[in-house]
């Protein structure tokens, strides 16, 4: 009897262990197909003009690492002009959005007020439109106010957000009522609550809607296209495309993927350093209870 029940747990045990191995094994495949147009990115950054274009069959590694590409990635074109409209952009655009969701989703999550859900499932119906109908009634919107080529041009269109608001109106109707209920009776007004209670109890949320904010502001590139001819107002995604136009030319592709790689790179760590806070915000905007 014994010996059966070792040989049940061997089983038990082998099967365990072929399932882990399996499961590693794909997830190690899925990272190395993540990571290496990331690796292949760096490579090439660092690679000499004349070596890229020598390679009759690419390399996976440098035979004479440059730093040259970086040099020209500042140089050649106003890439360093790039970077600071795109801080503009991503903090002015941020903030307000920030200004206007979270009052927004408090008032879903918290007041009473006539129509209130009928108005919510209105917002939400907004995010069924496709994103090329917003962009066009968009484009119109701010052609004819004659607010092309200006940071308000650029900024307003992106200062609100239904995903955002309902990610933060689940998040704050997590909150007892009876928390509120409590303060109301202290005499604490809602702005106050809002902003000494709610906030740093959904911190974590709060910091996750601002960082995707600013990852998606930073990775904006459609609309700016479309509102911006002016380069004194090019963001650094419209300036790889300028780089490649009328600055390092097509062919030199190792020069424009220096200039890819210092625009990612503060996305990157930015990601590596609040990772565990999206994951945490997420989980929480998504759990009811």
């Amino acid at each position: 009897m014994n010996n059966d029940f070792e040989k049940i747990e061997k089983r038990a045990d082998m099967r365990r262990k072929i399932s882990k191995i399996f499961i590693y094994s794909m997830l190690s495949l899925w990272a190395a197909a993540v990571l290496f147009p990331f690796y292949w990115m760096i490579l090439s950054s660092i690679k000499s003009y004349s070596s890229y274009n020598s390679e009759y069959i690419p390399r996976f590694y440098p035979a004479d690492p440059t730093l040259e590409n970086y040099r020209q990635a500042f140089t050649q074109v106003p890439l360093a002009d790039y970077f600071v409209n795109t801080l503009i952009f991503t903090v002015l655009t941020t903030a307000l959005m920030l200004a206007v969701i979270v009052p927004c989703a408090f008032a879903f999550s918290r007041m009473s007020f006539r129509g209130k859900d009928l108005l919510f499932t209105f917002f939400l119906s907004l995010m069924m439109i496709p994103n090329e109908l917003v962009i066009i009634t968009n484009f119109v919107t701010i052609t004819n106010l004659d607010m092309r080529n200006t940071f308000a041009g650029l900024i307003l269109p992106s200062v609100t957000s239904v995903f955002y608001i309902y990610l933060l109106k689940e998040n704050f109707s997590q909150i007892p009522d009876e928390l509120y209920l409590a303060a109301k009776v202290d005499g604490t007004s809602d702005l106050k609550y809002l902003l000494k209670v709610m906030l740093p109890i959904c911190r974590p949320t709060v910091i996750t809607v601002t960082i995707l904010k600013v990852i998606e502001c930073w990775n904006s590139y459609v609309w700016p296209r479309l509102i911006t001819d002016d380069k004194n107002y090019f963001l650094v995604s419209n300036g790889i495309q300028e780089i490649r136009e009328n600055g390092f030319g097509r062919e030199n592709v190792p020069a424009m993927m220096a200039a890819v790689v210092v625009i990612s790179l503060p996305l990157i760590i930015l990601f590596l350093i609040f990772r565990k806070r999206i994951m945490e915000g997420v989980a929480r905007g998504g759990t009811k209870g």
